[in-house]
């Protein structure tokens, strides 16, 4: 019986592309970022109202709304800027660069921001004109599902981003390490 040797050769391959998250994955840090916002919403919302010495939700709405969606945005480009992770990035291994893997600068995250909300708000619009057009109130409670929209393009997308993300050219990254063979 003869044994011959096994050649093993060195395969040079390309690198990997990133990969995205897995959808799971990021609907569970969008669950945990809506917790924290819970609270940056909270402390906002007193600040508002300390600032202007309003004594209902209702008072002064779209000013509050409008002080609202600057501290969120404040927020998150806060968080981006510290490389490129929120809180709940950094639990579920998710980090936010532009295509070639740097950290994202500073009108590009803002861009980001901005373009995180067409798509929730136009289901948030188009929930609203079905439960008027029906008379149905019921439907006032899809609303929930609104900020969930964002994920509609992520089927479509061959890597599977965010549509935002696709249009800025950043991208999400799925930081847990490859499974060994």
């Amino acid at each position: 019986m003869v044994f011959k040797p096994i050649r093993r050769t060195m395969s040079v391959s390309a690198p990997a592309l990133p990969t995205a998250p897995p959808r799971l994955r990021r609907f569970a840090c969008m669950m945990y970022e809506g917790v924290l916002l819970f609270g940056v919403v909270f402390l906002a919302g007193y600040l508002f109202d300390t600032l202007t010495q309003s004594r209902s939700g209702l008072m002064l709405r779209h000013g509050r709304q409008v002080f609202l969606f600057l501290a969120i945005g404040i927020y998150f480009l806060a968080c981006w800027r510290r490389g490129g992770q929120t809180l709940p990035m950094k639990t579920w291994n998710i980090r936010l660069t532009d295509r070639g893997g740097s950290p994202l600068r500073g009108t590009r995250m803002l861009l980001r921001y901005l373009l995180l909300w067409p798509l929730p708000l136009l289901a948030a619009l188009a929930i609203a004109g079905l439960s008027r057009a029906t008379g149905w109130s019921s439907f006032d409670l899809l609303i929930v599902g609104a900020p969930f929209t964002i994920f509609l393009w992520t089927w479509i997308d061959p890597q599977g981003q965010f549509l935002h993300d696709r249009l800025l050219g950043t991208e999400l990254h799925d930081l847990r390490p490859a499974p060994t063979a």
